[in-house]
């Protein structure tokens, strides 16, 4: 979920909205909870919320929650009389933990097919996925001469003390690279963190106060998406900062949004929902989350050929998430305190 521009046209050939016709005028509203960077000056919403008021007369009220895992919390504390309509960044981690929840509802949206089946991460449709990344060590390249390539590389002498990475208890990059060294290496990946350890320099709470570090010149390495470079190029005309290729494969992130049971304004959901599969919403994200867009039509920037594409995707069952999540932490929380 990083952050960042670009504007386009709807396709109705791709995604209607019939409930809601441009030239229809009406006082329904539309509730969304979602994560900060989405709803900041400078994410998703500023550029693509617009559209949606003005091709539907909905008038959306955006409310920010914190991270992606703090929206659901919320979602949960108001299950009972939901607030909400819709909530944003709900990602194949927290599937099994929202669907265990009973907090949402169903809804194939009208552009479902425009997504591969294989970001598909929910056959009930209760979560529709809008985009996707892969979870990398970002390095800078006037430090590091040779890049890591693999979770092994890491632990080596040469990265002591140059490594800042996230706490998985409050970061979804954080939990990402938790589940990376899981899907490695499995019942040993707390022997691998022993051996980690020594190579980081900081455990930050957040991405974005992490990558300030890197990007400060506080560490050469740090975790973030492997479309990270994307943004130096774009915005700064750098290629300073590259993203390392690894031979185990790299950890995948969908990001979804879904309609919550009970929603006060449900028609509106689903237009909104339909809304973030069309043309109009998928061609800001590139340039905005620096992410993938779920919608296979997209074409995406030049930019984009300094994003690593990995070969081979990791990636762990929501169930099995949610089984042995709290515990794979707890294991975290005591090798790392050591």
């Amino acid at each position: 979920m990083m952050k960042r521009v670009m504007l386009a046209v709807l396709c109705l050939c791709l995604v209607t909205l019939p409930a809601y016709a441009a030239s229809e005028k009406n006082n329904e509203k539309l509730v969304i909870y979602t994560y900060d960077s989405f709803a900041s000056e400078w994410g998703l919403a500023p550029k693509v919320i617009p559209s949606f008021e003005k091709m539907t007369g909905i008038k959306v009220e955006l409310v920010s929650v914190g991270s992606s895992g703090q929206v659901l919390q919320r979602a949960m504390l108001e299950k009972d009389h939901p607030k909400a309509d819709v909530v944003i960044g709900i990602d194949n981690n927290l599937l099994a933990k929202a669907k265990k929840a009973g907090v949402l509802s169903a809804y194939r949206s009208k552009g479902i097919n425009r997504v591969p089946e294989s970001l598909r991460f929910d056959p009930e449709f209760q979560v529709t996925p809008y985009d996707y990344g892969y979870f990398a060590m970002i390095y800078d390249s006037e430090v590091v001469k040779t890049p890591p390539k693999s979770l092994e590389d890491l632990t080596s002498e040469r990265f002591k003390k140059s490594v800042i990475l996230m706490d998985p208890r409050t970061s979804g990059p954080g939990l990402g690279f938790l589940l990376w060294t899981v899907s490695a290496y499995g019942d040993d990946f707390a022997t691998y963190w022993k051996r980690l350890t020594p190579s980081i320099l900081t455990i930050t709470d957040s991405w974005s106060s992490g990558y300030g570090l890197f990007t400060n010149g506080e560490a050469p390495v740090v975790l973030s998406y492997s479309s990270s470079p994307v943004y130096h190029v774009a915005f700064e005309k750098t290629d300073r900062y590259k993203a390392a290729a690894f031979k185990e494969g790299h950890y995948m992130q969908i990001e979804g949004a879904g309609i919550l049971k009970g929603a006060p304004h449900r028609k509106a959901a689903e237009a909104f929902i339909d809304f973030m599969l069309s043309e109009t919403f998928q061609k800001e994200i590139a340039l905005t989350n620096i992410m993938f867009p779920a919608n296979s039509a997209t074409v995406l920037p030049e930019s984009f050929s300094h994003a690593v594409k990995p070969e081979k995707n990791l990636q762990l069952s929501p169930v099995e998430i949610m089984n042995e999540g709290e515990g794979w932490i707890a294991t975290w929380v005591d090798t790392v305190s050591k």
